[in-house]
């Protein structure tokens, strides 16, 4: 079998060559938020449902994020699905050193005393029941305790470096 004239040559594999690959995936946005000493939270692309019975949940938090010793310490986590209206909620918990819960950010403190944000499309409060390594990051596992999917509007997507709505 011969290549495709419109394949480019392989890359071998290397952290560049997986971000380039992932830029061509669209994916949801989420908001990720716990409370310590005080509320933490970081801007994911890697939420999944991972079984309906029991109901889990996994995403990616790298180590050195100024979020991960809340997370690596806390019990219950909240989980927030962001509206196409939201990309300046999202690029805030995105950006390294921001004040994510200073105004405008319109949050509350939620079941379990987890920070749940205002305005999103639906939540979830989630117990953490594993924290798996994997590289520089930690995969967590959590079991959803209480949320609420009634926000209206369509969905926030992450595609090539950028937050987008959905076109129709």
């Amino acid at each position: 079998m011969t290549a495709s004239p419109e394949l480019s040559t392989p890359q071998l594999a290397s952290p560049d060559l997986l971000r380039s690959v992932f830029r061509q995936h669209a994916a949801g946005v989420a908001v990720i938020t716990a409370q310590g000493d005080h509320p933490v939270g970081f801007t994911a692309t890697s939420l999944n449902s991972v079984a309906a019975e029991p109901p889990l949940i996994s995403f990616g938090v790298g180590t050195s994020s100024s979020s991960w010793p809340v997370i690596a310490r806390a019990e219950h986590i909240g989980v927030h699905i962001l509206g196409d209206h939201q990309q300046d909620l999202a690029a805030t918990f995105a950006r390294s050193g921001a004040d994510r819960f200073a105004p405008p950010t319109g949050w509350r403190s939620g079941p379990e005393g987890v920070p749940v944000l205002d305005g999103v499309l639906a939540w979830l409060v989630c117990r953490i029941i594993n924290r798996v390594p994997a590289g520089d990051h930690r995969i967590v596992i959590a079991e959803v305790v209480v949320g609420d999917p009634a926000g209206g509007g369509r969905p926030l997507l992450y595609h090539q470096g950028r937050f987008n709505g959905l076109k129709d």
